[in-house]
């Protein structure tokens, strides 16, 4: 931490204090000054930026290149205090005035506990307006040893963004004043087996056997609240606190994680600390002895963060000897509020920021506030079951972003309430393979089960082939995990923050470097059969990877998808490295066999740790090198009439060549270490079309629809007519809206002549 600004860019009165943070973020302070670290500021000893100062009639002026500050060195007020945004914002809406709350595009919430749908969002440093404000006020602060301070919590203490549409540099800014979001384990990225339920150590064991024999990958068990004893003597209180695993269930908690391990899972266990340590809990004595408490008494010893002693026993007492049994992080379920001992002391905050840094690693617990990044990997509550519980999460976690929070972890299938709904578990199982942290889960009730098994054949298959994908996408996950400075997930505006249909798409998002997900959230059409989601695609052209379409972008329209896939699409020269395997292990190591998905039609590069790939369009050629030996499978998708070549350090090698309708695939095994693959596949090598007949007929055939009509629509679609004269005949048939969407999709997905 480096708390303390830089004295070159402060300017100073007696009672007030303004910091030119960056050349667009300024911190404002009144009456007390703050030189300690905040849960919100942890380095405000950043380079100084440019920056003039003005005096003009009494008020003083600070102008950078992004803003306009004037205040008249009073009291904060509407009228003596504000930062106009520079850089063609319009004046009248990229004022800011202190007191006035600005409409930002919103930043997370602390929880969907209960939610059913949309719930309010707390601030984010990103505005239309081209400015936001972080109110950091009431902040606890951080004395030097690291310790915690509450004495001056009710400062006025405000840090304002005025970044106009430059999104991406508000939130370097954010991170670069808060601190960096930190680079999760590589096995956090893989699936995550979640369930509250009553299990046992061999009903586990025998559960991730099946598991295995199924094909399933996951990378990481959690274990719910049965873990531990739960049934207690009423006179201690609840049984949600507990501290001692049930041996009726898991005899042998160390043999049992043992044994998890080898299947190469970590393992996380829930706990709810807010009842303390009581009298029944194996580590009552040490914990008494730790703090010199009297057993005899039988005494609960109180979960008090706000007690230094306390938190030392509390990690070394408790957890530790858990530890040693094995388990590798812990689920930190805090349900008891923002108020500790000392006021303003958040336990949430206190939890995340010491388990963290005690773990040093990854710790799994809820959002606190401004500040929360730091702590991944976030858990976002108990939801509810239902489609508009599921339409809300894409936003969610879009925008979350906006606070600079980029691992939430959702119960994907939903906690409880609700009603079964096949359609709705598989469309939540391809959201979580597409969200940051993918964790099925499920609440306590038998009826409740997100085990692919416990759906029908057609249902458990995507699902299956899902969860594998999920796997399959590690490196290409951990790539953006160890070498992106911003969130995995980031809003479609941060892409085109002048293109208003950038904000008109609830359900899409930006997966990395690479890809664009439109995640389907309600229910399919019972005409057609299909899902949809209105979609923005950015200039260019685009190919889903899924099903090798094709769409030229620039507009926005309905994509239509049944119920084997979402539309997650990639754009001319995207690189995507997959693990190779088809049914990969359950722990995500770098894998000996990758497979690059190259999307033709433009250059493209992509850095990982553990290798570097590139496509030249011109010349159509992809180029790999990578410091340890491997089996490489290059892809194109929507790339049939090429003729592959591969080469090794220049030297022409056998391939395995496959060919779909759809796509090219080249296979070289075993490339030496440092040796250099090419994989050439023609000059300017051109994206196939979509063949409109056949997408035409098979949606026509599926359509709930007289026979009659099928033939008649299909007849129009596909008549020698110029294409806006099908439209209008179209149009005027008076089909269902979501059929004739979908015939518009197949038909406008590309650009052809009109004739």
């Amino acid at each position: 931490m480096r708390p303390a600004a830089d004295p070159a860019a402060v300017i100073q009165g007696d009672r007030y204090r303004i910091t030119v943070l960056t050349d667009g973020l300024v911190r404002l302070e009144y009456g007390l000054f703050e030189d300690r670290a905040s849960t919100f500021a942890v380095n405000r000893h950043l380079p100084v930026p440019d920056f003039r100062v003005l005096e003009t009639d009494g008020h003083l002026e600070v102008v950078t290149s992004r803003f306009r500050l004037t205040y008249d060195r009073g009291p904060f007020t509407t009228s003596g205090l504000s930062i106009a945004v520079r850089g063609g914002i319009s004046n009248y809406h990229s004022v800011w005035r202190y007191g006035e709350k600005p409409e930002d595009l919103g930043g997370t919430a602390r929880t969907l506990d209960g939610a059913d749908g949309p719930v309010p969002l707390e601030p984010g440093v990103v505005s239309r307006t081209g400015f936001a404000v972080i109110d950091d006020s009431r902040s606890f602060l951080f004395d030097g040893d690291g310790w915690v301070s509450a004495d001056h919590i009710h400062r006025t203490d405000l840090y304002v963004f005025a970044y106009g549409h430059d999104y991406t540099e508000a939130l370097r800014a954010l991170y670069a004043i808060s601190g960096p979001q930190p680079v999760v384990p590589r096995w956090a990225l893989g699936n995550w087996w979640s369930r509250y339920h009553r299990y046992t150590a061999d009903s586990y064991l025998a559960l991730l056997d099946r598991f295995r024999a199924d094909g399933l990958p996951f990378s990481v068990g959690v274990l719910d609240i049965d873990w531990h004893l739960v049934d207690v003597d009423p006179a201690h209180g609840s049984g949600w606190t507990g501290y001692t695993w049930n041996r009726d269930l898991f005899p042998a908690p160390a043999a049992f994680l043992k044994q998890v391990h080898e299947r190469g899972l970590r393992v996380t266990l829930n706990v709810h600390p807010a009842d303390g340590v009581r009298p029944f809990e194996d580590a009552y004595p040490a914990m008494a002895a730790a703090l010199g408490r009297d057993l005899s008494t039988g005494e609960p010893i109180a979960f008090d963060v706000t007690d230094r002693a306390f938190l030392t026993a509390y990690f070394e007492v408790l957890h530790r000897g858990l530890e040693a049994d094995g388990v590798d992080f812990w689920w930190l379920d805090w349900q008891s509020g923002p108020h500790s001992r000392i006021t303003g002391i958040d336990p949430l905050w206190m939890l995340n920021h010491f388990h963290f840094l005690d773990n040093g690693e990854i710790t799994f617990s809820r959002y606190a506030g401004p500040g929360s990044h730091r702590y991944p990997v976030g858990f976002s509550g108990d939801s509810v079951i239902s489609w508009a519980s599921l339409a809300f999460q894409p936003f969610f976690t879009a925008t979350a972003a906006n606070i600079g929070y980029g691992w939430w972890s959702h119960d994907i299938g939903g906690h409880f309430f609700g009603v079964r709904d096949d359609e709705l578990a598989t469309r939540w199982v391809q959201f979580g393979v597409f969200s940051p942290i993918m964790r099925l889960h499920a609440g306590n009730n038998r009826f409740i089960d997100k085990d692919p098994a416990s759906f029908p054949g057609p249902v458990r298959e995507v699902m299956t082939a899902f969860l594998r994908l999920r796997h399959r996408l590690v490196p290409y996950l951990d790539a953006m995990n160890r070498q992106r400075d911003l969130p995995l997930i980031l809003p479609m505006y941060y892409r085109a923050p002048g293109e208003d249909q950038a904000y008109q798409v609830p359900g899409q998002y930006q997966f990395g470097t690479e890809l664009v997900v439109a995640a389907i959230t309600s229910p399919a059409s019972a005409t057609t059969g299909l899902g949809r989601v209105r979609a923005w695609l950015p200039d260019g052209v685009w190919v889903d990877i899924l099903t090798d379409l094709v769409y030229d972008g620039g507009r926005t329209l309905y994509l239509h998808r049944d119920l084997t896939t979402i539309p997650v699409l990639a754009a001319a020269g995207a690189i995507v490295p997959l693990d190779g395997a088809a049914v990969p292990g359950n722990d995500p190591v770098d894998p000996v066999h990758l497979e690059v998905l190259v999307v033709a039609g433009a250059d493209g590069s992509f850095d990982m740790v553990s290798a570097s790939l590139s496509f030249h369009q011109e010349r159509g050629e992809f180029v790999a090198s990578s410091p340890t030996a491997r089996t490489w499978t290059v892809t194109f998708p929507a790339l049939t009439d090429v003729d592959p070549v591969a080469f090794v350090d220049g030297e022409v090698v056998p391939a395995e060549i496959f060919r779909s309708a759809t796509r090219t695939s080249v296979t070289v095994p075993d490339v030496p270490a440092a040796a250099t693959l090419r994989v050439g596949v023609g000059a300017r090598p051109r994206l196939r079309r979509n063949d409109v007949d056949g997408l035409l007929f098979r949606l026509l055939d599926r359509a709930r629809i007289e026979y009659r009509t099928k033939t008649e629509v299909l007849d129009i679609a596909t008549a020698d007519r110029p294409l806006s004269v099908r439209l209008s005949h179209l149009q005027a048939f008076d089909l269902e809206a979501a059929l004739l969407t979908a015939v518009g999709e197949v038909l406008l997905a590309q650009s052809i002549e009109e004739v």
